[in-house]
């Protein structure tokens, strides 16, 4: 199965996995000292939830995870979650993509070693792609927003930037309501096309530290507006609701900070 989106490759200093891989030392300087001619480095919050994707095949709106497995029918809540937003928002998609394209991004309903008190939806797209072609940056947030959907907060435009620096401008809980900021991504972008892409996750962050399956105990849901009556809903109606339910209502009584 060909995953829908590649996974992004560490900055030097970067919290990485097992199967993480780092970029070349020529473009870590190119990212973080002395920008390549004619590229504009931006740096964004890195937000960590579940990667997904939603693809437009010929008039159908369809969701995936990031791997490539239909998010409808999921043995993972979160990602039936999904299939339910998108179904719901199919319009919007409609209008933001044109046949071939996908919008990636992540799905943060439900915590996975972050949780987040969300300003806005629960849905942030951080590409839009056309086979391996990424869009630049501020194609990104147009198109987007002119469907109303919210991209990771702009940290920084221009040249290179120490990562240092963009840890410092990103702040501890970052700008979309996260317990602590997960860390940075950068991309090198060229006109209306982003070139490369590499990230920087904060050392001691523990990937799914939340999620139900890691730690034996309740789903734990993010908010945002309006959460706390489409979860109800939601959960509901899932296949496997009840679990679901009963975390939900064991969430509401945990506040997200002291």
């Amino acid at each position: 199965m060909a995953a829908l989106f590649p996974k992004i490759p560490h900055l030097p200093g970067s919290r990485t996995g097992p199967s993480d891989t780092h970029v070349s030392e020529g473009r870590a300087r190119a990212y973080t000292d002395v920008a390549r001619r004619g590229v504009v480095v931006t740096v964004e919050e890195k937000l960590d939830g579940s990667s997904v994707v939603v693809v437009r095949e010929g008039r159908t709106i369809v969701a995936y995870g990031r791997e490539g497995r239909l998010a409808v029918g999921s043995r993972n809540l979160g990602r039936r979650l999904f299939a339910r937003w998108v179904r719901e928002n199919e319009r919007r998609f409609a209008e933001l993509l044109a046949e071939g394209e996908r919008v990636a991004g992540e799905w943060l309903a439900v915590a996975h070693g972050t949780r987040y008190e969300l300003p806005h939806e629960p849905f942030v797209p951080f590409d839009i792609l056309r086979g391996e072609g990424r869009c630049s940056r501020p194609v990104l947030a147009r198109r987007c927003g002119e469907v109303g959907l919210v991209v990771p907060h702009l940290v920084h435009a221009g040249g290179a930037l120490a990562i240092a620096e963009a840890d410092r401008r990103l702040g501890p809980r970052g700008h979309h309501g996260a317990d602590v900021a997960e860390g940075l991504v950068y991309r090198e972008e060229e006109g209306d096309v982003c070139r490369s892409v590499a990230k920087v996750v904060r050392t001691g962050k523990l990937d799914g530290a939340l999620l139900a399956d890691h730690t034996g105990q309740d789903h734990v849901f993010c908010t945002w507006p309006g959460s706390s009556a489409w979860l109800q809903a939601a959960l509901s109606e899932d296949p496997d609701g009840a679990s679901g339910t009963a975390s939900f209502f064991a969430a509401l009584a945990r506040p997200l900070r002291p």
